[in-house]
């Protein structure tokens, strides 16, 4: 048995080292220094540009446009019946919330998340489509939603060549964001352009937040189809998932953001929990969300999507022991015995490399203890 699983990590590093399991950038970003660093990205655009205070700004083609957060809710006076509703009922429950969706080459699936969207009975105050440099029909699909709904707006980014797993989502998250006053709002969105999901989505994960001040950020979860089954996929429940990630502002601030690199919705829940927030995903029938397409495999292909998975869990400072316990558990997973691997040799290539790691021993610390305390928990 331990001949066969050696003989097996070693043709994965093989595949790795030969590029057919393609390579990862290595990109490292340090730990935030100091609060003020931390939260000047989320200032508004316009402290920085001189566009008058609390404006928005962006581009679409040849046009640009401004407009006051404030009056997101107000602007148009052509709203639908429904729209001035739904801004009534933001007003009223404190749930007035921005989603911001970083997408690429999502033509696929985009529109399914659009319609999810639409169909809320709690409607965002703003969602901005962020288009990272498509090649498909994304910019088209995104554009024609923003057409048809007024809450919608559309920013694109220049194309930065190949696909930037982890740190090029954020980025494109962080700048979606700064177009924004985040003080307007009381909850902030990421989700992502491949997902479906019900109507009454956003309004129970409300719900959890006003049964619970504590609750820092949270989802639901995430099931993706097999065949002509859906089944869901394995996720702690400590943690709210990266696809859709929601947050209280004042959380969202106070963790100071997201990490640029892979690792990041894993980084974010472990420091709500060192300032004392909590993190969850809610497994209740209504806070399903399909995941058009598995978790790992936006890029090349599932088994590098692995691979990157235990990189990133390595960049992220997981203790060893909790790392092979990690893989042992995703070798009962699609696919099958490998994935599982993948994500071992990939944690095992960072240290063999000596690659650096999140720079925040407090941080470590803190996810050591909290590592430990769960394998304890199994025995």
């Amino acid at each position: 048995m331990i001949p066969g699983i050696v003989s097996m990590l070693v043709a994965i590093w093989w595949l790795y080292r030969r590029d057919w399991l393609g390579r990862l950038p290595r990109t490292v970003v340090a730990a935030p220094t100091n609060l003020a660093r931390k939260l000047r990205i989320h200032e508004p655009l316009s402290s920085r540009s001189g566009v008058p205070k609390g404006a928005w700004t962006t581009t679409n083609e040849n046009s640009t446009f401004r407009l006051a957060a404030a009056d997101l809710d107000t602007a148009h006076p052509g709203n639908s019946e429904q729209e001035h509703n739904d801004a009534l009922r933001r007003r009223r429950s404190g749930r007035k919330y921005v989603v911001v969706s970083p997408v690429r080459d999502e033509a696929a699936y985009l529109q399914r998340t659009i319609d999810s969207v639409v169909s809320q009975t709690v409607r965002p105050a703003v969602w901005v489509i962020v288009d990272d440099g498509s090649s498909d029909g994304t910019a088209a699909i995104a554009d024609r939603a923003a057409a048809e709904h007024d809450w919608i707006r559309v920013h694109r980014r220049e194309g930065r060549g190949r696909r930037r797993v982890g740190g090029g989502v954020v980025e494109a998250f962080e700048e979606g964001l700064r177009l924004l006053d985040l003080s307007e709002f009381d909850y902030i969105c990421k989700l992502d352009g491949d997902l479906e999901f019900g109507a009454t989505y956003f309004e129970r994960l409300f719900e959890k937040f006003e049964d619970d001040s504590r609750l820092g950020t949270v989802s639901g979860k995430s099931w993706i189809r097999v065949g002509q089954k859906l089944v869901p996929e394995r996720s702690g429940d400590e943690f709210s998932q990266g696809q859709t990630k929601l947050y209280r502002v004042d959380c969202y601030r106070e963790i100071g953001g997201f990490v640029g690199h892979v690792m990041w919705d894993g980084i974010d829940c472990h420091r709500c929990r060192m300032l004392g927030w909590e993190a969850r995903s809610f497994r209740d029938d209504e806070l399903r969300f399909i995941h058009l397409r598995p978790m790992g495999s936006s890029f090349k292909n599932i088994l590098h999507g692995r691979f990157r998975w235990g990189r990133g869990q390595y960049f992220m400072g997981t203790h060893w022991l909790y790392a092979l316990g990690i893989s042992v558990y995703r070798l009962f997973e699609r696919p099958f015995i490998v994935g599982g691997l993948c994500i071992l040799v990939g944690y095992i290539s960072g240290y063999v490399r000596g690659l650096e790691r999140y720079d925040d021993l407090d941080f470590r610390r803190h996810l050591h203890r909290w590592q430990m305390a769960r394998l304890r928990s199994l025995g």
